[in-house]
Order: structure tokens, then C-alpha cells, then sequence
């Protein structure tokens, strides 16, 4: 009997320290968009893109540029060097391919070291955020969460953007 007591005393000092609980949540993805290395990181970004598309352009003009000088002359040549130059054609064009493909890596991996180091600094700021507001859990509000209650749910976006010096 007297283990039945406890337990009851035990859960409902469960439940009123549960009820005392304080959650939070924030859109990191205001946060993110209103931080300058955001802004700075997609210009570099956008710059290495737009680096990256010349240089294909620049190798698809070549490709094209030699293409058509074998059109025009391929009738005229014996068949060892014309075998040679559409060798090099095939050598060329895969060449574009292989340089796309490693393109595309090159910024996927910067994208994501760009994005690595401002979602730290953002994580560590909602860390510091929820420590210091005494919250159990912060949540994020576009992470595609079906329904937060933003009556029992306070919004830390604010308070974190102030903690990183944004407005």
C-alpha cells in the first residue's frame, strides 16, 4: 500500500513538473536568409557557377569549332587521320562530360561547407537560447512539423536572431 502512495506522489509530481515545462520553436530559415554570410556564402556560390558554366561553354565552342572543321574537310583525309581526329572528338566530349560531372561535386561540396558553418552558428545560438530561457525543447517550425501550438509554444526566432546580432 504504502508503494502505491509513493507512486501516486511520484506521478503527480511528474505531471506538475511536466506541466512546468517550457517549449519553444523558430524558423531557422528566416534566421538563415537575414544573416550576411547567408548573402555572402550564395554570391561566391553564384560566382563559382557562373565560373564553372564558362569554362564549359569554352570547351563545348572548342568541341564545336573542331566538329565543324572535321565536317568540312573529313572527305579530303585518309582514313588513319580521320580516325585520329574523330578519336579526339570522342576524347573531347568526354572530357566536357567528366568536367560537368566533377563541376556539379565541386559545388555541392561548397555549398554545403558554406551552409555547414552557418547552421553551427545558428544551432549554437538556439542552444544558447533555450539554456538560457530554461527550454526543453525548441523546435522547427518549416522542418515540415504537421501542427505546433504557438499558445503553449513560445517563438524563439527573435531571440535567436538577437543572439546572433541580426535584426
Amino acid at each position: 500500500m504504502k508503494k502505491l502512495i509513493l507512486c501516486a506522489i511520484c506521478a503527480i509530481c511528474g505531471l506538475s513538473a511536466q506541466a512546468q515545462a517550457k517549449f519553444g520553436h523558430v524558423n531557422t530559415q528566416e534566421i538563415i536568409q537575414a544573416m550576411p554570410e547567408f548573402a555572402t556564402a550564395r554570391t561566391e556560390i553564384e560566382a563559382l557557377t557562373k565560373q564553372y558554366e564558362a569554362d564549359l561553354k569554352s570547351m563545348q565552342d572548342e568541341l564545336q569549332k573542331k566538329g565543324d572543321a572535321f565536317e568540312k574537310e573529313q572527305a579530303t583525309l585518309p582514313d588513319n587521320i580521320k580516325q585520329r581526329r574523330q578519336q579526339e572528338l570522342q576524347d573531347m566530349y568526354q572530357k566536357i562530360q567528366q568536367s560537368y560531372q566533377d563541376n556539379q561535386q565541386a559545388l555541392a561540396k561548397a555549398q554545403q561547407e558554406k551552409m555547414q558553418a552557418i547552421t553551427t552558428k545558428v544551432v549554437d545560438a538556439i542552444k544558447e537560447v533555450g539554456q538560457a530561457g530554461g527550454y526543453v525543447y525548441i523546435m522547427e517550425m518549416g522542418a515540415g512539423i504537421p501542427y505546433i501550438s504557438t499558445t503553449l509554444s513560445t517563438d524563439v526566432t527573435a531571440q535567436v536572431k538577437a543572439k546572433l546580432g541580426l535584426k
